[in-house]
Order: structure tokens, then sequence, then C-alpha cells
């Protein structure tokens, strides 16, 4: 099998996230960053237990500067066979990023492509589905579950009350949730592997900027908690009805 993983970079996860003086951008001042978690533990891992199990190939993508090799070499030291970067100089919107993946994969006949089912910075679970519709591929979002036999595969997710089990030809693109693999740390040799494997740097192919950030801006403070007497029901009541007005 062919496998594509599209990955990103995103602050990491205990980071305190601090924005410019005028709200503009993030102030990436002495911000760590990682390979987004559900990229990583979930849809690579998954990629890689395919490949051992029936042979392949597994092939990370990610849309970025040269900042982000650091953290494609980490998908290769975790055992990932070549990677590709696309070489955009800065953040661009969702649509851009599903373009240019599209772009990219379009012609490389991948038997599945994964995604993380979001970024943690964003949340935005949107480039998978997006990269589905322009290659006009099968698509299933949030996948717990993924076994392949031959051309089909089964495809688990949770919905509201159950779980729905899925049965889809190759090929399609699926993005990752907890439970679909679990996490692997790069040992030593991968870490000394990586640095021979392939990172190729493609141009962007031009798409126009359709959206832009205007400005960022923080939550307010929560307030101070508040500890009532368990037995104290009725001032209990008092302030879920007059301060919190949820009853």
């Amino acid at each position: 099998m062919k496998l594509l993983v599209c990955v990103s970079k995103t602050p990491e996860t205990t980071t305190k996230i601090q924005l410019t003086g005028d709200g503009s951008d993030i102030d990436t001042t002495g911000v760590q960053y990682i390979m987004n978690p559900y990229d990583e533990w979930y849809a690579l891992v998954r990629a890689l237990e395919l490949k051992e199990a029936s042979g392949g190939s597994v092939t990370i993508l990610n849309v970025g500067p040269a900042d982000n090799d650091a953290v494609i070499r980490k998908g290769l030291a975790i055992g990932a066979d070549d990677a590709v970067r696309i070489d955009v100089s800065e953040e661009k919107d969702s649509l851009y990023t599903a373009r240019q993946i599209a772009e990219y994969a379009r012609g490389e006949s991948y038997d599945l492509i994964f995604f993380g089912k979001e970024t943690i910075s964003y949340n935005g679970s949107e480039v998978g589905a997006m990269v589905a519709e322009f290659l006009d591929l099968p698509y299933i979002a949030e996948a717990i579950e993924l076994e392949v036999e031959g051309s089909k595969a089964t495809v688990t997710r949770d919905i509201e009350g159950g779980e729905e089990v899925i049965e889809v030809p190759t090929p399609f693109a699926l993005s990752s949730a907890k439970g679909l693999a679990e996490q692997r740390i790069p040992n030593m040799r991968g870490i000394m592997m990586a640095k021979r494997k392939p990172l190729n740097v493609v141009q962007p192919t031009d798409f126009p900027d359709t959206t832009r950030i205007a400005h960022y801006d923080k939550l307010a403070d929560k307030g101070s908690v508040k500890l009532i007497d368990p037995d104290d029901m009725d001032e209990l009541v008092r302030l879920l009805h007059e301060e919190a007005k949820v009853i």
C-alpha cells in the first residue's frame, strides 16, 4: 500500500500562548513546537502498522516553512519512509492548505490519505474533508478503528450513542481520532536513520488567499472559585440563580 500522512506543526500542549501587542498575531517568542498529536499518535502510527502488516510505503506531507523540518524529521524517526514539505513561507487558511495537498497528491496514486481529526491549535477539522472533495475521494471522519484487506477497508467511528462501521474501497481519505493507534516513541536507531531519509521540498501551486486573520482576542479571565458549604443548599441555589444564571 502507498500511504500518505498529512501532518501539522502546533505549539506544545503546555505552552502559554501570548499575543503580539496589537493582537494581530501570536507571539512565538519561547514557544516550543511539536507535531500535532492527532497526526502523530494516531494517523502516522496506524499508517506504519498497515505498512508493517502488508508492505508498502509511508510518506509524510507538510505544508509550511523550513522551520517545520525538525517536526517532520521526528515522523521519519518514528518510521515513515520519506517526507515532502510544500514550501509555504507563512501560515495560510485551511482551503489554501487543502488545495496544496490535493495538488501534490493528485498524481501520486495513494491508497489512503491520513489526517488527524483536528489540530490542537485551531480545532478546525476542515482540511481532510476539503482534500477528499478536491480529489473526488470518499472521506471518513474521526476513525477509531481501521482494518484493510486487499482493496477494501473497514472503518469504525464514534457516533451519538454508539459506533458506526463503514466499508469503503481504496483509495479514500480519513481523519484519525483517539483509539486508532497507540503513540510510538522514536528510538535512537530511528533518530539516526531519519537523518538519511529523503525530505523533499517542493514549490507550492499558485492559489489565491481567500481569508485572513483580522485579529486575535484572548478570553477574559475567569472569576475566582466560590466554595459553598455542602449543607448550605439555599446559598448554592441563590448563586446559581442570581450570579451564574443557569437556573
